[in-house]
C-alpha cells in the first residue's frame, strides 16, 4: 500500500500545474488511499486529482510529508511527545491548508461511507457537490499529456513516444519568468530558524509552551501551555493572563505573582514550542487557501507553502494586510538582486497576503546574461530591464538595442541607442533584441604558413606591409618557399583578390614592399607544398622495406643501411635499382618508360655498376632473394610409427617411402593400406578452390532460376538469394584437404607413381587396423558391421536392411581409409576401415525447401570432387 501512494505522488510530483486545486493535502492524500481500497486504477486516480485542480507543488509537498509520517515524524496529524526539559522549538506550521494542526491530527483516512460525502468533503466549498468523476481526461490537454510522458514506467511505451514530439512544443511555448519559480524550490523554503532567541516585540499567544524557572533560595521549575483563553495556571497561584504580553511585560507579571512566595529567590520566564498562527493566502498563487503556519513565519515562507507564484501573478507588488490595513509591499526583484528582505515581514494571526496580476513583462532576447521574461513595473527603464538581465553579454553589441512593441492594431520597432537606455520606459509585451558584434575585424592582418609565428597581428605602426608583418612573424622558417607568395584582400563590395608576393625580393630589397590593408592574409608556402613529395622505396630482402623520404647525394649503400641492412637470404650479386623517365617538355609518349641498373655487393659496398651512383628521388630498389637460400621444409608423420613427430625435407624430391623409412617404418599395429596424406593448399589452390565454389554457387542460382521460370514461383528466386548468401558468408577455404595416396604401393615401388612427392607441411597419418565397414546413407539402417573377407558390397548393403526405396543404386560408391574414392562396379573392393555411400535420389517432384537442402549438398559435393580431382592432376 505504501509502495503504490508513493508510486502515485512520484508520478505526479513530475507534473506542473495550471489550476486552481480544491482539495487539502489531507484531502489528496485521503483521496488516494480511499480509491486505491476500492481499486480505481493509478490512471484513473490521476486523472480525478487533475480535475480537481490538484498541481505539481502540491503533490510534492504532499509526498514529503507523506515520507516523513512513514518515518514517525510530524506530519499528517501524527504527534512527538516532548518530555518536560525538551525545551527546543519545531516548527509547527503545518502543509495543509483549511484544516487546523488539532483536525488533521484527528483525521481519519476510513471515514467515507458513501460517495455523496466523498465528493461533499472533497469539495471543500469550491467545487459543486454534483460534480461527477470521469475516467478518462483531454488527450489533447498538455498537463495530461505532460502527466502520460512521465508515467512511462506504467504505461505502453508506443504510447509515450506517440505524445513526445507534442509534449516538448508545449514545453517551448511556456514562458520562463525570472523569479517565478524561487517558491517552487524545495532546497528554499524560507522557514524560520526555531531556535533563535525571540524577538523583543514577540507576543505571547495561546498554545506556547511556558516555563518558569525558580532559582536562589528555592529551586523550582513550572512547565505549562497557554490555553485558548490566554491564561496560564500555576499549582498553588491560579490562573494568571499572559496572552498579549511580550515576555518582558510576562516576565514582569510572572515575578509579582510568585514573588511573594520566593521573596529570596530570582524567578524566570521563557518561551519554548511557539504558537501557530492562521494565514490567508489569497490571488494568484498555486495554491490559495488559509495556511496554519508557525508565529515565525514570514511573507516567503508562506507564498512557498502556497505553492509559489502563478502564471499571471506579480512577483513585484504582493501585500499584506493586517486588520484591514496595508502593512507591507513584496518586490521579490529586491531579494533576488541585492539580497535584501525589505517587505519580508514576521506574520501574525490573520494575515492576509494577496498576490495580485503582473503589471507588465518584458522579454530580452539575444546577447544578455539571462534572455528570458522579466516583470517590471511602470515606469522602469530598459536600462534597468537589461541590468535584470544581468547585464550584456561579452560579445554583445551595446551601442544600440532593438525593442519590438505592440503599438494599437500593430507592431513599432524602436532602436534605443546606449545614452537613451536609461531614459526609455519599457511598456507590457514588449520584446528586446540585443545583437552581437559584427564578426568582423577593424585592424586585423594574417600571416600563415611558413613563418615562426603565424597568426593575426595588428596593422598599423610598424605592421604596414609585407615586410613589417614578416619580421612580427619572427621571420620565415627554413622551409618557406619565398620566390612565390600569395595575399588574399578583400575588395570593398567583399569579393577577394588575389596578389602575388616575391617575399625573397622584398626582404632582399630587389622589389618594392607592399603595403597592407585591414583583413589581408598572406600565406607563404613551404617547399613540399609547391612540390610532390619526394621518396624513395625498396623492396625484397631488407630488414625494413618500405618506402622512404628522398635525401640528397644518398647511395645506394646508404639506403640499403637505412633500410636496415640485407636479410640472410639476400643475394649479393643482384641489387637493381629502376628510374622514372620524366620529361616535363614532352610532346609524345616515349616507348621507354623506366630505366633499371644492375649492382653487385660485397660486405655492403657497391663492387660492380655504375660508378658513382647517387639515388634519384622515386628510385626504387629491389634485392632479391638468393636462389641459393632455402629455409627448412617439415613435414610431419603420426600414428603407428616408430619415430613419429616432424622431419625435415632434405631434398625437393623426398618421397612417403622416405619419410616413412625415416620413422622406422610402421609398428606392429600399423595399418599401411589405410595411411592419408592432409595438405595445405597453397595460395594458387586456395584461388582455384574459391573458384569452384563461386562456379558451384552460379550454377545452382541458375538451376532454381530456370525452376522458377517453369513453375512461375517467384518466391523461388527470394529463396534462392538468401540461400546464396548464407552460403557465401560460411564460406571458408580450409586450411588442409585430403590427398589420396597407397603407401603400401609407395613402399613396395619407391620413386613410382604410386610414391607421392611431399612438400612443406604435409602431415602423414597412419591409422590402427579397422576391422569394421560403414553403411550410410539411402539404407533401411545405416550401420558398422565387421569386415569379411571376399564379400562384396551387396552383402554389406544386406547387413543394412537392404536399399531403400529412394536409394540410387547405380551411384554407390565407397570411400577408403587412405582417402580415395571407387564407385561400386568398377572393381570396386571392400577393405578394412572402409565407409559404403548410398546416394538418395533426387525426386522430380519436391518442396521448395527439398529442393534448395539437395541442390546445395549435391552441389558442394560435387564441387568438392572435382577440386580435389584438379588439385591431383
Amino acid at each position: 500500500m505504501k509502495r503504490y501512494i508513493l508510486s502515485v505522488l512520484l508520478t505526479l510530483c513530475t507534473l506542473g500545474g495550471f489550476a486552481q486545486s480544491s482539495m487539502t493535502d489531507t484531502q489528496v492524500m485521503e483521496f488516494v488511499q480511499k480509491e486505491h481500497k476500492r481499486g480505481t486504477s493509478q490512471a484513473q486516480i490521476v486523472t480525478k486529482l487533475m480535475q480537481s485542480g490538484v498541481d505539481i507543488s502540491q503533490i510534492r509537498r504532499v509526498r514529503e510529508a507523506y515520507e516523513k509520517m512513514q518515518k514517525g515524524n510530524a506530519a499528517f496529524g501524527a504527534t512527538t511527545e516532548k518530555t518536560a526539559a525538551d525545551r527546543s522549538r519545531t516548527n509547527n506550521g503545518q502543509l495543509h491548508p483549511g484544516k487546523s494542526r488539532r483536525q488533521i491530527a484527528d483525521a481519519t483516512l476510513d471515514s467515507y461511507n458513501t460517495e455523496e460525502q466523498e465528493v461533499n468533503r472533497y469539495s471543500d466549498g469550491r467545487v459543486s457537490a454534483n460534480r461527477s468523476w470521469t475516467n478518462t481526461y483531454d488527450e489533447n490537454d498538455g498537463e495530461y499529456l505532460k502527466m502520460q510522458e512521465e508515467m512511462n514506467a506504467w504505461m505502453p511505451q508506443d504510447t509515450a513516444t506517440m505524445y513526445n514530439n507534442l509534449l516538448k512544443q508545449l514545453s517551448r511555448n511556456r514562458k520562463k519568468v525570472w523569479g517565478r519559480d524561487i517558491f517552487n524550490n524545495k532546497s528554499l523554503s524560507f522557514e524560520p530558524n526555531m531556535n533563535m532567541a525571540l524577538p523583543r516585540n514577540y507576543r505571547i499567544g495561546p498554545g506556547d509552551a511556558v516555563f518558569i524557572d525558580v532559582y536562589g533560595a528555592s529551586q523550582k521549575s513550572y512547565q505549562t501551555t497557554v490555553a485558548p483563553d490566554g491564561i496560564i495556571t500555576l499549582d498553588g497561584f491560579g490562573p494568571i493572563q499572559v496572552s498579549g504580553l511580550t515576555v518582558a511585560q510576562a516576565n514582569s507579571r510572572i515575578r509579582e505573582k510568585l514573588g511573594r512566595r520566593y521573596s529570596s529567590s530570582s524567578i524566570r520566564l521563557s518561551v519554548g514550542q511557539t504558537h501557530t498562527i492562521m494565514v490567508n493566502v489569497v490571488g494568484e498563487v498555486k495554491t490559495p487557501g488559509t495556511y496554519t503556519l508557525s508565529a515565525f513565519a514570514t511573507v516567503f515562507n508562506a507564498l512557498y507553502m502556497a505553492g509559489g507564484i502563478g502564471e499571471l501573478g506579480t512577483l513585484r507588488n504582493i501585500k499584506v494586510y493586517r486588520g484591514g490595513s496595508l502593512i507591507s509591499t513584496v518586490d521579490v526583484y529586491d531579494f533576488l538582486r541585492r539580497g535584501h528582505l525589505t517587505g519580508n515581514v514576521r506574520l501574525a494571526d490573520n494575515d492576509v497576503i494577496v498576490v495580485g496580476p503582473y503589471e507588465m513583462l518584458a522579454q530580452v532576447s539575444g546577447k544578455v546574461k539571462r534572455p528570458m521574461f522579466y516583470e517590471m513595473k511602470r515606469g522602469e527603464s530598459l536600462g534597468t530591464l537589461i541590468s535584470y538581465a544581468g547585464g550584456f553579454a561579452g560579445d554583445a553589441y551595446t551601442r544600440s538595442v532593438r525593442v519590438r512593441r505592440k503599438t494599437g492594431r500593430q507592431y513599432s520597432i524602436f532602436n534605443v541607442n546606449e545614452f537613451d537606455m536609461r531614459s526609455f520606459r519599457v511598456s507590457d509585451e514588449d520584446s528586446v533584441s540585443v545583437d552581437s558584434v559584427i564578426p568582423r575585424y577593424e585592424n586585423m592582418v594574417e600571416v600563415k604558413g611558413a613563418v615562426f609565428r603565424p597568426g593575426m597581428y595588428e596593422v598599423g605602426g610598424r605592421i604596414n606591409s609585407v615586410r613589417g608583418l614578416i619580421e612580427a612573424a619572427d621571420g620565415l622558417a627554413e622551409a618557406a618557399f619565398s620566390p612565390h607568395a600569395v595575399l588574399h584582400r578583400k575588395k570593398a563590395d567583399r569579393t577577394l583578390e588575389v596578389i602575388s608576393v616575391d617575399v625573397d625580393g622584398i626582404l632582399t630589397g630587389r622589389v618594392a614592399d607592399i603595403p597592407l590593408q585591414n583583413e589581408d592574409v598572406l600565406f607563404i608556402p613551404t617547399k613540399t607544398e609547391v612540390q610532390e613529395q619526394q621518396t624513395i622505396t625498396i623492396h625484397g630482402e631488407v630488414l625494413y622495406p618500405g618506402v622512404y623520404k628522398y635525401a640528397d647525394n644518398e647511395s645506394l649503400e646508404d639506403f640499403i643501411l637505412q633500410a636496415g641492412g640485407l636479410k640472410q637470404t639476400a643475394s649479393t650479386v643482384r641489387v637493381d635499382v629502376s628510374r622514372r623517365i620524366s620529361n616535363p617538355q614532352a610532346l609524345a609518349p616515349d616507348s621507354v618508360i623506366a630505366r633499371t641498373y644492375s649492382f653487385s655487393l660485397r660486405d655492403g659496398f657497391v663492387i660492380d655498376g655504375a660508378p658513382g651512383f647517387v639515388l634519384e628521388p622515386f628510385d626504387e630498389v629491389y634485392v632479391r632473394k638468393s636462389p641459393g637460400t632455402t629455409v627448412q621444409q617439415n613435414v610431419s608423420i603420426e600414428g603407428e610409427v616408430v619415430f613419429a613427430g616432424n622431419y625435415t625435407l632434405t631434398s625437393r624430391r623426398m618421397r612417403l617411402s622416405d619419410i616413412f623409412k625415416a620413422a622406422g617404418g610402421g609398428t606392429e599395429l600399423a595399418y599401411i593400406k589405410g595411411a592419408r596424406l592432409e595438405r595445405r593448399p597453397t595460395p594458387s589452390e586456395r584461388l582455384r578452390m574459391e573458384a569452384a565454389y563461386k562456379m558451384q554457387q552460379e550454377q545452382q542460382r541458375k538451376n532454381m532460376i530456370d525452376l522458377a521460370v517453369k513453375t512461375k514461383n517467384a518466391t523461388i528466386v527470394q529463396a534462392v538469394q538468401e540461400n546464396d548468401k548464407k552460403t557465401q558468408e560460411k564460406f571458408q577455404v580450409p586450411d588442409s584437404y585430403p590427398v589420396g595416396i597407397e603407401l603400401d604401393k609407395a613402399i613396395a615401388n619407391p620413386g613410382g607413381d604410386e610414391d607421392v612427392l611431399l612438400r612443406e607441411g604435409d602431415r602423414i597419418i597412419v591409422p590402427q587396423y579397422n576391422g569394421t565397414v560403414k553403411i550410410n546413407g539411402a539404407v533401411m539402417y545405416p550401420n558398422t558391421v565387421g569386415y569379411v573377407e571376399g564379400k562384396s558390397v551387396a552383402y554389406y548393403i544386406d547387413q543394412a536392411g537392404g536399399f531403400a526405396s529412394d536409394a540410387k543404386k547405380s551411384n554407390t560408391y565407397i570411400l577408403y581409409m587412405n582417402g580415395m574414392l571407387a564407385k561400386v562396379g568398377h572393381n570396386a573392393k571392400v577393405r578394412p576401415g572402409c565407409e559404403i555411400i548410398v546416394p538418395t535420389k533426387i525426386q522430380s517432384r519436391m518442396s521448395l525447401a527439398e529442393t534448395l537442402s539437395v541442390g546445395s549438398s549435391a552441389a558442394s559435393i560435387a564441387a568438392v570432387i572435382a577440386t580435389i580431382a584438379n588439385l591431383l592432376k
